[in-house]
């Protein structure tokens, strides 16, 4: 199939911190808000140590994301080098991994973000704003990324800041209103309860490979990409221990069955603050947004480029050299999720899928390193695709095996959608010859 440079045509505008901001704002999304109940329900008092768990558990994955970055800086991100490495059936699978993961969280996020606007508004509205308010959000965002990543940056690094904004006072507040006695462990949870909390933990760390889709547009990639993930994932680790343990400390065992957490702990200290909460939440999900329509939309836009998808979806806008057929085609399919589904039922899917890249990434990451013979083999560059494979493998063990067949049946359709493309390739070979 056609392997044409799968870059040609993009500018590469993207510094470290508008990548680590786009790290930051594709990680930290609406989740943030509404997790730490449900971690307490699993983990209790011992919830922000099931987050360090987590953090872990993805240690292998970001290390290898770093090294795939920096040699393989190309649209797609990942996608790119589980290319290089295992080639383009392997590679095909796994940017189908990569954008209907990141396109079912897309759709679930922009539903939550409706959901939440439409519910304070009278009934007879509510029904008509829902898809007004999926439609308008969906469609300003694609606009602002189709005229140009240098746009689609500024935005993001715009939004990451504001966003915080809520988060670093709820920090800032709940270290004055913590209770001791709501932070001592009593019990030691359950093996299950810790293992869903690890799974809504990872789910809550997801989002890098968003950003890192954009890799053919970063400037210096060999040097960027590691710094911008190291900055951002580290940051994110810190903020969700905070959030977590600042949480447990205020609200206790109330923790647990909240559904807005954080609103609910700065409404004990003042009601404005619970207001400034909730405005954060939404935010926080437009935000995202700008994230994923910044980075997921590339790999349509690699695949259009190397003859797996239809060749209009790799192209780039004469003035704007932005993606804009790929950026304006993914949000369509984001919104039609959105308005046949709900955050709950797309995001566990979204987050096996997103499992599974990254154990496809880190695989690749060995494989390559291991062609360039001892010069590549060092220490850490099997380490760390060995800790990132155990332990993605871990929280896909950790589903429901429904769910795992619902991610298999995936992988199985996309394999055949490439073997009837290929076959189609094959075809008109043989008839030009």
């Amino acid at each position: 199939m056609n392997r044409a440079p799968r870059d040609q045509g993009l500018v590469r505008e993207i510094g470290t911190f508008g990548l680590a901001a786009s790290i930051i704002n594709g990680v930290i999304g609406a989740g943030i808000f509404v997790v730490p109940a449900a971690m307490s329900a699993g983990a209790g008092a011992s919830a922000p140590l099931a987050f360090l768990c987590c953090a872990i558990l993805m240690a292998g994955v970001v290390i290898c994301f770093a090294e795939g970055g920096r040699r393989i800086a190309t649209s797609g991100g990942p996608y790119g080098y589980i290319d290089a490495a295992f080639g383009p059936f392997a590679g095909f699978l796994a940017g189908t991994l990569l954008w209907v993961g990141d396109v079912l969280a897309c759709g679930g996020v922009v539903a939550a973000l409706a959901d939440a606007i439409s519910t304070e508004l009278p009934q007879r509205l509510a029904t008509v704003a829902r898809p007004i308010l999926i439609i308008t959000a969906l469609s300003s965002v694609a606009a602002i990324n189709a005229s140009g990543v240098a746009w689609g940056t500024r935005f993001v690094g715009a939004a990451t800041l504001i966003k915080l904004l809520p988060l670093l006072v709820f920090i800032a507040v709940g270290m004055f209103s913590l209770h001791s006695a709501h932070l001592s462990v009593t019990s030691a949870p359950s093996a299950h309860g810790f293992g869903r909390a690890v799974i809504l933990g990872v789910y809550a760390f997801t989002g890098m490979e968003i950003a890192l889709a954009a890799s053919g547009e970063v400037r210096q990639p060999s040097r960027t990409i590691p710094r911008a993930l190291a900055i951002a994932m580290l940051f994110v680790t810190l903020l969700y221990v905070a959030i977590q343990f600042i949480a447990q400390g205020m609200l206790g065992a109330a923790l647990a069955s909240s559904s807005a957490p954080l609103a609910d702990a700065m409404g004990r200290v003042n009601p404005a603050l619970r207001t400034l909460l909730l405005v954060g939440t939404g935010f926080s999900m437009f935000a995202w947004l700008g994230s994923d329509l910044l980075g997921s939309p590339r790999i349509l836009f690699a695949f259009g480029r190397d003859g797996l998808l239809p060749a209009r979806l790799g192209r780039v806008h004469p003035r704007t050299h932005a993606p804009h057929i790929a950026i304006f085609a993914y949000g369509a399919i984001a919104a039609v999720l959105a308005l046949t589904g709900t955050f709950a039922e797309l995001a566990v899917l979204a987050t096996l899928t997103t499992s599974t890249l990254y154990l496809a990434g880190c695989a690749a990451v060995w494989a390559l390193s291991r062609r360039e013979g001892p010069a590549g083999a060092a220490v850490w560059l099997t380490a760390a695709p060995v800790a990132g494979i155990v332990g993605m493998l871990f929280v896909i063990g950790l589903a429901s095996s429904v769910e795992i067949g619902g991610l298999l049946a995936m992988i199985a359709i996309s394999a055949l959608a490439y073997w009837l493309r290929y076959m189609a390739y094959v075809r008109r070979s043989e008839v030009r010859s």
